[in-house]
């Protein structure tokens, strides 16, 4: 076993027998990785940290050449982002960032970029008076470093350049063009403004993107487009989608 160390945003953590848990870990060297922390609920105070969700630690850990689940021998906190945790709705997006990585990333398969945003829009949430733009640019840019994101510069069919009418297909991952429309029925139509928006952002740096102007029905459309695309190539919908689903219409 070899003894490493890195900084990681904490995704998971579920109880494991009496005294023990177990947590999953997006790393900036390692990627996502799963590593068993002895004793730490009989011993609290072994650890340097309360590992809740989405906060940013310092770990060493024993890496498993024949285990996925590695051991973790130390854990300090470097972030807890507390004025995130003051809030429930950025609580509940903060959490939702973590469940997409920790949904669409594979075991340590590592990704800087995506370390980087996800850590960026974490502290950005801590501050920015409009949550909800920082939450969908997240998604956008999570799709486009996974390698998951939808496909929009041309039809996903024939690859022609699209210049007016086009719909989207959840099943074929992206747009089509007239010619194409018939090979998906269920395909929906699409504003060319949240198009537009999803490239732009895809293209530009985080802080550019959170000065793009977003009006309301593109905003509406960009939520629905991106959820029902989440949804479908993942075979599921995230709790804390469901949950933020819930807090937007004040149940």
């Amino acid at each position: 076993m070899s003894i490493d160390k890195t900084q990681g945003l904490l995704l998971v953590r579920r109880d494991f027998r009496e005294t023990s848990i177990i947590a999953e870990f997006f790393t900036k060297e390692f990627g996502k990785i799963s590593g068993l922390l002895k004793g730490i609920r009989a011993q609290p105070d072994k650890f340097a940290s309360n590992l809740e969700p989405f906060s940013l630690n310092e770990i060493i850990f024993y890496r498993k050449t024949h285990s996925a689940l590695h051991l973790i021998s130390q854990a300090d906190k470097l972030d807890n982002f507390t004025r995130i945790r003051q809030s429930l709705e950025k609580t509940t997006m903060a959490s939702f960032m973590m469940e997409l990585v920790a949904s669409v990333m594979q075991p340590e398969d590592k990704n800087e970029e995506i370390f980087n945003l996800s850590l960026s829009s974490l502290k950005e949430l801590e501050t920015n008076y409009n949550p909800n733009k920082i939450t969908t640019i997240f998604k956008i840019k999570m799709l486009a470093l996974s390698g998951f994101k939808p496909h929009l510069d041309s039809c996903v069919c024939c690859l022609d350049k699209i210049m007016g009418q086009s719909k989207f297909s959840l099943a074929l991952g992206g747009l089509l063009c007239p010619r194409c429309m018939q090979k998906d029925l269920t395909a929906r139509a699409i504003f060319r403004g949240t198009v537009a928006t999803i490239l732009h952002i895809e293209r530009n740096d985080f802080r550019t993107s959170l000065n793009l102007g977003l009006n309301p029905m593109i905003k509406k459309e960009l939520d629905l487009i991106l959820n029902a695309f989440l949804n479908f190539h993942l075979g599921k919908e995230l709790k804390s989608q469901k949950l933020l689903d819930k807090l937007e219409v004040g149940i």
